[in-house]
């Protein structure tokens, strides 16, 4: 059903104090394909693992990329000298948990800017040498073509003072390690509310066909079609002749059902309104016609 208007009233509480959250039946991702897109997106991640210390603040530790596997199983890459690393080499046949947490920010600056944060815990191991190794390096590097990829011994290290040149550690080690997080519970806390995902579920979903578009979809949006975004407010029924002339109006977010903008009340408070498109996206070719037909049918 073509729904190209459904306001979503502050009547709820998010991550983020005073985040709108939906209340009307929307369109909407599942908890695991929320999860999913979390994971595969390029929102900051975090590793947290009892009994490490907490991580230095500049984020040295954090993932330079991750994905999932056909498994189900996270596969991240951390630097070699990272306390993840050091502690996963030194686990050996021992159990060690882990938790990733991953907070997603909205790419455009507005008010409560923390969209979410998903929560994913399960046991880190090292992914072992050879031929899963190079499987591995070259699935991440397909979901994430970046130079730390191209070749685990040869990717650039993290710059540090005084340290060896960049690349490879000395005495030939490798300057990053994969790691494998098997999943054993997640959990997420969005715009779209509060969510626990089973293992099987995580694994059997897919991320949203949008993900890796998103951050600058959304800024192309509120840069060069903010008039028309904007516009989209004559599609709010009775709350139209006030919204349409009250405030900014923030593409929020963007998913292959549809497009979430900010706007403001009579109240001078932020709302959220959930624009459905006729149908769900799979590409960014279909979200061109998905997005000419909102803009037509504020228009008409």
């Amino acid at each position: 059903m073509f729904r190209p208007g459904i306001p979503l009233p502050s009547t709820d509480q998010s991550p983020e104090e005073g985040q709108p959250r939906p209340v009307e039946d929307a369109l909407r991702p599942s908890p695991a394909e929320r999860v999913r897109t979390l994971v595969e997106s390029k929102a900051t991640a975090s590793l947290t693992i009892p009994g490490i210390e907490a991580l230095d603040d500049l984020g040295a530790d954090c993932p330079a990329a991750r994905t999932v596997a056909p498994d189900g199983d996270v596969l991240l890459l951390v630097p070699s000298g990272s306390p993840a690393a050091r502690a996963a080499a030194h686990a050996q046949d021992d159990e060690l948990t882990c938790v990733m947490e991953i907070t997603d920010v909205a790419p455009v600056a507005m008010p409560q800017r923390i969209r979410g944060r998903a929560w994913v815990a399960g046991w880190l191991t090292p992914v072992p040498c050879g031929e899963r190794t190079r499987a591995a390096a070259a699935l991440l590097a397909e979901r994430h073509p970046v130079g730390e990829l191209l070749g685990l011994d040869q990717a650039p290290r993290p710059p540090r003072s005084g340290g060896s040149a960049a690349g490879v550690e000395p005495a030939g080690r490798a300057a990053w390690t994969l790691l494998r997080l098997e999943v054993g519970e997640a959990c997420v806390d969005d715009l779209w509310g509060a969510d626990g995902v089973e293992p099987d579920d995580f694994t059997t979903a897919g991320p949203d066909p949008l993900v890796r578009h998103e951050a600058d979809l959304l800024q192309h949006l509120h840069a060069a079609h903010s008039e028309q975004v904007r516009g989209l407010c004559a599609l709010l029924g009775d709350r139209s002749d006030v919204v349409c002339t009250r405030g900014a109006a923030t593409p929020v977010a963007l998913d292959r059902f549809g497009l979430r903008v900010r706007f403001t009340d009579e109240a001078d408070r932020p709302f959220d309104a959930r624009f459905d498109f006729p149908e769900p996206v799979r590409n960014v070719t279909e979200l061109r016609y998905a997005m000419h037909a909102l803009f037509d049918a504020a228009t008409a």
